[in-house]
């Protein structure tokens, strides 16, 4: 989608589709169980064999990982962005209306192109926007919030981390998706789809209804297409939400002075107060957790994992899923200039910037610091004085590059702050 914002040519985006859930023990199954299932197995709370069966069982197919992560959030923000056809992108992977779907996609391009459709046309502020707010009705992927401002800069709309800050917090959460919630993509599919997220976006006041799509309707007059699966409860009425806000929110403070998001669904924590623990990258962090030393409590803090420290900017699954699986999950708090897997859930803040080898605050955090979330005030601190912060970031330097030269060597010289969508022109 950058391509087709920075090129403009007459185009859309199909997605590939979601996988189904795989069956274990009675229950609905996705990838996240099995990422969590290591930090059980750890644990002790399952052995090798139910750790392997799990494994077995968990990815039955073809398709994107199952919940609402990543690919999913993306895939429904994109058809909310309108530039993949509305009802497209919830039909499963191994679904056999999925080459219908892609049969209309053919036939639509044709159309695209003879009417001259451009995505200038379709991605703009207010398209945005009701992409935004679909990310935040849903409990969608932190990495919404990355590969948005990406689009925008890449079609050259304005847009800031302040955006989606406004919009979370005025967008109730209505979708009972993993990983916060019970239900998959499939489910959502049977539910009704994207176009009921939309309706229910217009039904809450929440949707610039002009908007218009790839096919040439605009947004509002797909809600009113919307169809409802009788007794469903994928997708809450606004009467009923989950929760009165959405599920993320942007933090600012002396430890992320550009900003940095924090996933709120899935759990009811607003502030958590925790000595630092600190690591320097993934796999220092991933050991301590696997070797039990991380405790009630603290707060685990992973750097050089950022656009430039990583380079490329890596998902912290590994210690996110470990740490709930190990029964952490709601007792700790995590922070890195990295980001997260869509499945990650729990008390994280993720794209800290600036990133610790820029000089970021998060590069002068020891271990033993006092870390301060405050979600109410939208802030993240350290508890140390301006001069003490300052002092410490003096004598900083930071890591060698893993790269100098080939295309991470190219990427981490060029790529931008994660605050701004991690672009590199």
């Amino acid at each position: 989608v950058m391509a087709l914002a920075r090129l403009d040519v007459p185009s859309l985006m199909l997605y590939g589709g979601s996988i189904a859930p795989g069956r274990w023990r009675g229950k609905d199954v996705t990838i996240q169980d099995v990422f969590e299932g290591i930090g059980a197995h750890a644990a002790g709370d399952l052995t090798d064999d139910e750790l392997t069966d799990l494994e077995n069982h968990a990815s039955p197919g073809a398709g994107a990982c199952g919940g609402q992560f990543t690919a999913n959030t993306m895939a429904m923000a994109f058809e909310v962005l309108g530039i993949s056809p509305m009802g497209s992108s919830m039909v499963p992977a191994e679904d056999g209306k999925k080459g219908k779907v892609a049969e209309e996609c053919g036939r639509l391009v044709m159309e695209v192109l003879a009417e001259d459709r451009r995505p200038s046309r379709i991605i703009t502020k207010d398209s945005l926007e009701n992409a935004i707010a679909a990310g935040a009705m849903s409990g969608g992927s932190t990495n919404l919030v990355l590969h948005l401002l990406a689009v925008a800069h890449e079609a050259g709309v304005p847009l800031d981390i302040e955006d989606f800050d406004r919009i979370a917090w005025n967008t109730p959460l209505l979708c009972d998706l993993k990983p916060g919630g019970r239900y998959v993509a499939t489910d959502l599919y049977r539910a009704g789809g994207v176009p009921l997220v939309i309706r229910r976006l217009q039904e809450a006041g929440l949707l610039h209804g002009d908007a218009l799509t790839v096919t040439g309707q605009t947004i509002g007059e797909v809600a009113g297409l919307a169809e409802e699966a009788e007794g469903q409860d994928v997708v809450r009425p606004v009467s009923d939400a989950i929760k009165p806000t959405g599920g993320f929110a942007i933090l600012r403070g002396n430890l992320a002075p550009e900003g940095c998001v924090v996933k709120l669904s899935g759990h009811g924590r607003m502030e958590h107060r925790g000595p630092a623990r600190v690591f320097e990258c993934e796999e220092d962090a991933f050991a301590a957790v696997m070797a039990k030393s991380i405790q009630p409590g603290e707060v685990v803090v992973i750097r050089n994992e950022g656009p430039v420290g990583g380079p490329g900017m890596r998902e912290m699954l590994h210690v996110t899923a470990a740490l709930v699986g190990e029964g952490l999950g709601d007792s700790v708090a995590l922070l890195t200039d990295g980001r997260f897997s869509g499945a990650t859930h729990g008390f994280m803040a993720g794209h800290v910037a600036p990133e610790a080898p820029h000089g970021g605050p998060i590069a002068a955090v020891r271990d033993g610091d006092t870390v301060v979330f405050d979600v109410a005030k939208r802030e993240l601190n350290v508890e140390l004085s301006a001069e003490e912060l300052a002092a410490r970031l003096r004598d900083y330097e930071p890591p060698a590059p893993q790269y100098t030269n080939g295309v991470l060597g190219k990427y981490a010289r060029l790529v931008g702050s994660a605050s701004e969508g991690a672009v590199t022109g």
